[in-house]
């Protein structure tokens, strides 16, 4: 008996070394995508098509292994893989019958037949038996269950129960109702049969059979099984979940050995982004994209990511990805320069700065519509993203530094090979990605720490400061302070609403409109575009990315306080400042204060004006001149002969005269100079007139003429660059005396400015009738 017993266990090692268990290779299994809450976005089939979610019993409703053990093997806890009794009735009924009626098959002889497929002949149920006991031998009765748990078949290409619930169901397994347990647990029986998509009768009576079978276990309650026998069978069309696609391919690609990857995405607010987004994108021009990604502020978890305008359109290339494309960012890089230059101590949220035509070496900005608005604060320049006060800032900032700082930070510019840091990328000219942005963006509702947006739970956190708590608050603060457009104070109510900070960009040629910004739990960006770089004239930030951003940033859930300004940090405080100097106002000499204006500064250091760059006599500032006590005249210091007393007088950047009042610019003026001095080095600013029309002239066009009324101007006194502007509106550019003529195509009152880059300046206003 011994020699017996030891021949049987050398056979069945030696078989078993010879017929090795046919276990699942988990590299080429699919992969699924997870929100946050479980719920799958994007499911991969393996390479035979099969949509399979991994789950391990754990993981799944404990009615439902009641359903399923109770259903279809009792005794799987205990029995070798065979069950001798269920075996014996099995053949006792195929004896009487001369035909198989029941398998008698444990749950490990199904999964032995899931993983090695036979005929329903005696020697196919043979070959189960052995697998059956190869399965005990090698692995535990949790190994084996989830087995079958990851691939019972549940019709068509779904196996596994977790995927089965998802597609019939819209639920996790772990949430199933006794109804629901009973129905999967009968499901693998016949899955083609018995699909309660296509069959639901058939389903419900082999769902209610299980209900019946659970009952007279005694597992269930007689008025738990009389419930569940009231639910009907509902089940939805089989389709396999396809949100946050492109976010999913892209972290199948990153992590391709994971069957099952966890995001930190919001399902519900993903689905929701997506269809807002393939809506909005309806009313656009054609092969039109757009891409949204949303980020919580506290943990820098991405909530949503809308990659592109409809995943798997040819014609929008829903294929690219415009989260992590390189494109232009228009002037959303402005935020930074100004929390920038407040660090570092050249402004404060209400310096004075000089929106006029100004030349930088070669580059010349404009503004988008080509008009400029003269002396501006610092927080209306933000506000009103003008090009010119950036530019110059930046010229003092330091465009390689400023690149730098942004790139410490996780904001990385991408210029062209060779090429290095300069002025124009303050107005797009370079290429950034919307997940930096948002990262970086992020710093303003984060103390100014912006960071690196995580796409999974286990990913770590990467942060790093990019302005002081103090700059970054005042640039948040002036952000939100921009009326959304459209909106006048009083018109409407929004103190239910979250404040906004937020900015706009649209890139050169129109190839892409931003909008980025945030709340204090969130920050969020927009982009619309065409992934091609071909241009959408008429589309900018403003008018396509704004109205969308606002939708979603006021969809988003927020605090109760989240429509009250917040508190400043210590080092923020309020001071009242003077134009033009930039200083505090000084009650005792209320003359310097041409312009008082309420500022928020940092540390209590309050930076004066800039100091002008390019003009070529004396700069704005405090200029003391002794002037004749009699007369008023100026008296310079090598005149003799006069009694003298010292007045002091606040001058204003030479290229914001044009567009003060009268009286501002009488107060700024340097008293004229006696008649028995010598010129000093006051008088040396060039002086222009303008030729070819005089001030109050009223034209109008030549009679029955369809031509506008026009004139020729010339800038009589310039040496070297004129630039023209008509109504505040660059219309030309001159040299030296050459003259250019323009046609006057509205009516009314229009003013004419001539300016050199020195500051000189002439101005005459006109009236046009027809």
């Amino acid at each position: 008996m011994f020699l017996f017993t030891a021949a049987l266990l050398i056979a069945a090692v030696v078989l078993d070394r010879l017929f090795p268990l046919p276990l699942p290779d988990d590299r080429g299994d699919g992969t699924v995508v997870l929100a946050r809450d479980g719920s799958p976005l994007r499911a991969f089939a393996d390479a035979e098509g099969i949509w399979r979610h991994p789950v391990t019993p754990v993981e799944v409703s404990p009615l439902y292994l009641d359903a399923l053990i109770g259903y279809e093997d009792r005794w799987f806890e205990h029995h070798p893989g065979v069950n001798p009794v269920a075996m014996a009735r099995a053949f006792a009924q195929m004896v009487a019958s001369r035909r198989i009626v029941s398998g008698g098959s444990t749950l490990t002889m199904q999964v032995a037949r899931i993983l090695e497929p036979q005929t329903r002949s005696l020697g196919g149920k043979l070959q189960q038996v052995l697998r059956a006991f190869q399965l005990e031998a090698h692995l535990s009765k949790r190994e084996i269950l989830t087995l079958y748990l990851d691939r019972a078949p549940f019709g068509g290409t779904l196996q596994g129960v977790e995927a089965a619930a998802w597609a019939y169901l819209g639920k996790p397994a772990r949430r199933l109702s006794h109804a629901e347990a009973a129905l999967l647990a009968v499901l693998p029986q016949a899955p083609s049969r018995l699909r309660p998509d296509r069959a639901p009768e058939a389903a419900r009576a082999a769902r209610d059979k299980v209900l019946d079978r659970m009952a007279a276990l005694g597992v269930w309650s007689e008025a738990e099984v009389r419930e569940a026998r009231i639910e009907t069978v509902v089940a939805r069309t089989l389709q396999p979940p396809l949100a946050a696609a492109l976010l999913a391919e892209r972290l199948r690609a990153a992590y391709p050995r994971e069957r099952r990857i966890a995001t930190t995405i919001d399902a519900e607010l993903q689905r929701a982004l997506e269809g807002r987004v393939r809506d909005y994108l309806s009313r656009l021009p054609e092969r039109t994209s757009a891409a949204v990604l949303v980020v919580d502020n506290s943990d820098l978890a991405a909530l949503a990511y809308v990659g592109s305008g409809q995943f798997g359109d040819a014609g929008r290339l829903g294929h690219v990805d415009m989260v992590r494309a390189w494109r232009s960012p228009g002037s959303t890089l402005k935020p930074f320069l100004y929390g920038l230059a407040l660090d570092d101590g050249l402004v404060h949220s209400e310096s004075l700065l000089v929106d006029a035509p100004q030349s930088f070496g070669n580059y010349r900005p404009g503004n988008f519509d080509m008009a400029y608005n003269g002396p501006v604060g610092v927080a209306e320049a933000l506000r009103l993203s003008l090009n010119v006060p950036a530019v110059d800032l930046l010229d003092r900032v330091g465009p390689a530094r400023f690149a730098g700082r942004l790139a410490n930070a996780g904001l990385d510019l991408r210029l062209p090979r060779g090429a290095t840091p300069n002025l124009s990328i303050i107005l797009g000219g370079t290429g950034v990605r919307m997940e930096d942005l948002v990262g970086a963006f992020s710093a303003f509702n984060r103390d100014g720490l912006a960071g690196r947006v995580r796409y999974r739970p286990d990913d770590e956190t990467v942060e790093r400061r990019l302005l002081s708590p103090g700059a970054a608050w005042i640039v948040r603060r002036m952000l939100e302070d921009n009326p959304r457009p459209g909106y006048r104070p009083g018109t409407f109510d929004t103190g239910s609403r979250a404040r906004v900070a937020w900015k706009t960009g649209t890139s050169y040629g129109f190839r892409d409109a931003w909008a980025v910004g945030g709340t204090r739990r969130h920050t969020l960006a927009v982009w619309v575009g065409r992934p091609d770089g071909t241009p959408l004239p008429g589309q900018y930030g403003a008018v396509t990315a704004l109205p969308l951003f606002f939708q979603i940033a006021d969809g988003l859930p927020h605090g109760a306080l989240a429509n009250v300004a917040e508190a400043p940090p210590p080092s923020v405080t309020k001071a009242d400042v003077c134009w033009p100097l930039g200083l505090a106002f000084d009650a005792t000499n209320p003359a310097l204060c041409a312009r008082k204006h309420e500022a928020w500064i940092i540390d209590g250091v309050i930076p004066p004006t800039l100091a002008e760059r390019d003009a070529a006599s004396w700069h704005a500032g405090l200029v003391r001149v002794k002037v004749d006590v009699d007369s008023g005249r100026r008296v310079p210091a090598d005149c003799a002969g006069h009694r003298t007393r010292e007045v002091e007088i606040a001058r204003w950047p030479v290229l914001a005269y044009p567009w003060l009042s009268r009286e501002q610019r009488r107060r700024a003026s340097l008293p004229a100079l006696a008649a028995d001095c010598r010129a000093d080095a006051l008088e040396a600013l060039q002086a222009l007139r303008i030729e070819g029309i005089a001030e109050g002239a009223t034209i109008a066009r030549a009679p029955n003429s369809p031509n506008p009324a026009s004139v020729q101007l010339r800038a009589l006194g310039a040496a070297g660059e004129v630039s023209w502007l008509i109504n505040g509106r660059l219309a030309a550019i001159t040299a030296n005396d050459a003259a250019f003529e323009h046609a006057f195509t509205d009516t009314g009152a229009h003013t004419i400015t001539a300016m050199t880059p020195a500051g000189a300046w002439a101005q005459v206003r006109v009236h046009v009738l027809r």
